[in-house]
């Protein structure tokens, strides 16, 4: 298991950064929504690059995620990594499911909530 943050810089870009373990003790929520999200895509599906709608916490429960930057570099994120998404602005980052179906447990905290 890895504690990940997906976050955009001040160059535009997203960039994703290793925390450790100990980042998960500092969470807490009051208030804020939970969901689950089943997805079923054909084995390899890629979404081109897009920023995040919001800012939430997510962990994958089944399936891999890779995470495409434009740098040109790539994450594969696997069952119980926790990443921090963030990159809510600037041009965001290729998602690539090569396993097909993935379940994740999303955590939004209040003040990202619409």
């Amino acid at each position: 298991m890895g504690v990940y943050r997906l976050y955009s810089g001040d160059d535009g870009q997203s960039h994703i950064e290793e925390l450790s373990e100990d980042a998960l003790k500092e969470i807490k929520f009051d208030g804020g929504s939970m969901n689950f999200s089943v997805s079923h895509r054909e084995p390899g599906h890629f979404s081109d690059y897009h920023p995040a709608p919001r800012r939430r916490w997510q962990v994958g429960l089944v399936g891999r995620t890779i995470i495409g930057l434009g740098n040109g570099t790539s994450q594969t994120f696997n069952v119980g990594d926790v990443r921090l998404i963030e990159d809510t602005t600037g041009q965001g980052h290729t998602t690539t499911y090569p396993d097909g179906v993935t379940i994740t447990m999303q955590v939004t905290p209040p003040e990202s909530i619409n």
